[in-house]
């Protein structure tokens, strides 16, 4: 029993302190760094909520967003989250480093065919909270 014990207690270590395997992706995407974003950056936390019967509709309207915000330049870092409890209910974490940069990414016309699909797939409007990145980055 103890050298089964030993030797369970050997492998888990062994796998512990082995190099993780990325997928391709991930070991391929781009690396934002705390560091990298300034103090005073434009951040916008958004909510949004399918219409009863359109999770899946809203879903898959919104999930091409985030290979295209995420590969435009001036975004930072931009997250799309669905609430595991309520399906369809979305939430965006999207940082940029001006309230331009932000402006810029909402006259895109992905956004807008994006914002024009709306009415008809989300319980009213996108809730928006504009905030500011507070910390200086350290070097």
């Amino acid at each position: 029993m103890q050298t089964l014990l030993r030797n369970s207690l050997a492998a888990l270590l062994i796998a512990a302190t082995a190099p993780a395997t990325l997928p391709a992706e991930a070991q391929e995407a781009p690396r934002v760094h705390y560091r990298e974003i300034p103090e005073g950056a434009y951040s916008v936390v958004a909510r949004l909520r399918a219409k009863p019967g359109k999770e899946d509709m809203l879903r898959a309207a919104t999930l091409p967003l985030i290979d295209l915000v995420r590969s435009d330049p001036k975004n930072l870092v931009y997250f799309l989250q669905e609430d595991r409890a309520k399906p369809g209910h979305f939430i965006f974490y999207e940082v940029f480093a001006s309230q331009a940069d932000f402006d810029a990414h909402n006259a895109m016309p992905y956004v807008k065919d994006w914002f024009a699909k709306l009415p008809e797939l989300a319980d009213g409007g996108v809730e928006v909270m504009r905030m500011a990145i507070l910390g200086k980055p350290k070097k």
